[in-house]
């Protein structure tokens, strides 16, 4: 129990005197011994390291799991070292909900055989994301994790120590600087004219006493010294440890981009493969449903004509068929056209839109034209009118005013 309060009480005295060293530097009174360039430079570079990869670190946390309650529930887990459960992603429940739909409306009818394809396919989707999760959270999030957790909390560790390894040896410094200038005021010659022997006498066993308080204090400061020196060896092994960390998180950000990728590919095949599938499956209902436009790599110029009736929106719609166009052309000259007498009616453009050939009329968006139509056209065409422009435009692009 001595031993311990022994220890207590020197453990409190070296942390008082580190307090007012570490003080008296931050209000500029006492000398600070300054770390060389080199471990200045591993310090600054670890410190950039660890916050840029924990910021990385709970960002890719949030983009693999947005839900905030979620990974509150997985970082309690993995706390209590016990497995994560399975989650069934949002793709998932999707799919099992259309496909339980599906059952209600009847299986046999076009919206529910589409019901079950989709969800069939959501449920892929939402397979794929699994395992994209999966694989990201062993390969990327775990190495970063492990350096948090890990290696750094070591690395703060020896840094912590060399910071009271420096306090300690400015102290040194400090005390002995003390003594040495006690040391030589007390060797000082005394003035025999005021001064009685006997305080001559007092004045040399002073000048002993603070000659030997100059050794100890130089030997407290050797040891402090190397003590120093090899704490700060200890610290410049392990900050020099930062650049095969890089080599190591370079290696899993190139995992990482490599699952991404291979999860986006599948998912783009799953697509296109759903694509194929409902527009075999619904060619009849909904024609050109899903036609590609090679010309565009894909794009096609609009929404397709089950958008339009699914998804209303600001979005501008397809150029609607014109099977008889040919025909039209051949029977129709747009010069030849007069407009009726009556039956004339004003129209906004709703979109822009640009002719395809010469017998329609280029629109832009919010303009207001004259339009009509005459016997033997198509219903979803009228023939529009600016100025002196004439030429067949599209009903769906338009909103009748009068």
């Amino acid at each position: 129990m001595d031993f311990n309060v022994k220890k207590l009480a020197s453990d409190a005295g070296v942390f008082f005197t580190r307090a007012v060293q570490y003080t008296e530097e931050k209000l500029g009174q006492a000398e600070k011994t300054e770390l060389d360039a080199h471990l200045e430079n591993l310090i600054a570079r670890a410190d950039c390291t660890k916050n840029w990869t924990e910021k990385i670190f709970r960002q890719t946390e949030v983009l693999l799991q947005p839900n905030p309650s979620a990974r509150i529930e997985e970082f309690f887990y993995e706390k209590l070292d016990r497995k994560i459960p399975s989650r069934t992603t949002n793709a998932e429940l999707l799919g099992q909900y259309m496909q339980d739909a599906a059952k209600e409306f009847g299986p046999g009818t076009p919206y529910g055989s589409t019901l079950i394809t989709v969800g069939e396919f959501q449920k892929r989707l939402g397979g794929a994301e699994r395992e994209f999760l999966h694989t990201s959270a062993i390969n990327f999030l775990t190495p970063l994790r492990n350096f948090l957790e890990g290696d750094w909390k070591t690395i703060s560790k020896e840094r912590r120590l060399l910071e009271n390894r420096r306090l300690d040896l400015d102290v040194c410094k400090a005390r002995l600087k003390k003594a040495k200038s006690a040391e030589a005021k007390a060797a000082a010659a005394p003035d025999f004219q005021e001064t009685r022997p006997r305080n001559y006498v007092l004045s040399a066993s002073a000048s002993a006493l603070w000659s030997e308080e100059v050794d100890k204090a130089e030997h407290e400061l050797r040891v402090a010294q190397t003590e120093f020196d090899r704490q700060a060896e200890v610290t410049r092994l392990l900050l020099e440890g930062i650049s095969s960390t890089h080599v190591n998180h370079l290696r899993c950000l190139h995992e990482f981009v490599e699952a991404q990728a291979a999860y986006y590919i599948q998912c783009h095949k799953h697509m296109q493969d759903l694509q194929k599938e409902l527009s075999s499956a619904n060619g009849d209902t909904f024609p050109n449903a899903f036609a590609v436009n090679a010309s565009t790599s894909g794009v096609s110029t609009g929404p397709s004509p089950l958008s339009i009736a699914t998804l209303p929106g600001p979005s501008s719609p397809s150029r609607p068929p014109n099977p008889s166009n040919a025909l039209e052309s051949s029977t129709l000259k747009i010069e030849e056209v007069k407009p009726p007498a009556t039956g004339t009616r004003k129209a906004k453009v709703l979109y822009d839109y640009d002719a395809a050939d010469t017998s329609e009329l280029s629109l832009l968006s919010d303009e207001l034209i004259t339009v009509y139509t005459v016997p033997g056209m198509d219903p979803d065409w009228l023939i529009g009118e600016r100025g002196n422009q004439k030429g067949k435009v599209p009903v769906t692009y338009l909103e009748l005013l009068s």
